[in-house]
């Protein structure tokens, strides 16, 4: 009886098997691919803030010399848009609020965009810039 017991439980067993090493193998490849996923994510991230500080900063520079009172409405916008980017916790993965926080970041960017008269996008015309977020 324990002859044809071996023989009948077989595919049972070799199924058992098979789940468990698939499981093992594709729980590897699926941390693997999350780590790549993550590190190209958070680049992207960290060159679109780096992006947004260096404008800012630049138009800052630009405008301090300016005394009238659209400039001093311009540098406020744009202190604004700095300390929001220095505040932003890109150094912490699991900040719940990271995503709502980038959005508040690129709205402001817009509106600093739209007061400078400055295009956001970084295009020019039909031909689209490798910048653009």
């Amino acid at each position: 009886a324990d002859l044809f017991d071996g023989i009948v439980m077989a595919e049972q067993r070799f199924h058992g098997q098979g789940f468990q090493e698939g499981l093992a193998e594709g729980s590897h490849a699926g941390l693997a691919e999350g780590r790549r996923s993550g590190a190209l994510h958070g680049a992207r991230v960290g060159s679109e803030i780096g992006c947004y500080l260096g404008f800012a900063l630049t138009w800052h520079s630009l405008l301090q010399k300016c005394t009238d009172e659209k400039s001093r409405k311009k540098i406020r916008a744009l202190d604004s848009l700095i300390g929001m980017i220095q505040k932003f916790p890109y150094e912490d993965p699991t900040y719940d609020k990271l995503q709502e926080d980038l959005e508040k970041i690129r709205g402001k960017f817009k509106q600093v965009c739209s007061m400078l008269n400055v295009q956001s996008d970084f295009g020019s015309g039909t031909e689209r810039s490798s910048l653009t977020f």
